[in-house]
């Protein structure tokens, strides 16, 4: 995961917040549930850097409540209840479909934003990629609905190509 998924689902996040930070000077309570904070702080600090870019800091009108399984995914369920129960505004997960996919069970009305997931539809996390499902929604990194469509772009884009080989997951796949 990059840099730039996780500033995009800063702004994600953002946005339903942001009518609301227009009308009033509100403190909101944002749940952050972990696989591993270890595994990757500079993705941690990108995402709290996109929410100051967006007006958001932690301390001023944001209270980030972290809870990190440290690499125990067994842990995530009861971490993603305690979250619900603060009670926080909205949960960010990360560290893949495990963390999204608990705190999924732990709530159906608290808002879910995983910032990127290879197929959110058949992991579970939504019921489609055009209608996410109440209270779930975020990014998916390979939506095989949209593979027509993005070699009919690149086609468009490259239109002397005739062979596109795609990297994935360590094998190629070429059409």
């Amino acid at each position: 995961m990059e840099r730039r998924t996780f500033l995009l689902a800063g702004g994600l996040l953002a946005a339903p917040l942001a009518a609301l930070a227009q009308q009033t000077e509100r403190v909101y309570r944002l749940g952050y549930l972990a696989s591993n904070l270890a595994a990757s702080p500079h993705l941690h600090e990108a995402f709290r850097q996109g929410l100051r870019d967006l007006g958001y800091v932690a301390g001023r009108n944001l209270v980030i409540e972290y809870r990190d399984a440290e690499g125990k995914l067994e842990r995530l369920p009861a971490l993603a209840a305690q979250l619900v129960a603060l009670p926080v505004d909205v949960i960010v997960t990360g560290g893949g479909t495990p963390a999204a996919l608990a705190a999924k069970r732990a709530t159906s009305t608290v808002p879910i934003v995983f910032p990127a997931a290879a197929d959110p539809v058949t992991d579970g996390l939504v019921t489609s990629l055009a209608r996410p499902e109440r209270n779930v929604t975020g990014l998916s990194l390979l939506a095989p609905d949209l593979v027509g469509k993005r070699l009919e772009q690149f086609k468009q884009a490259v239109p002397g190509a005739n062979h596109v080989a795609v990297l994935f997951r360590g094998g190629a796949r070429c059409g």
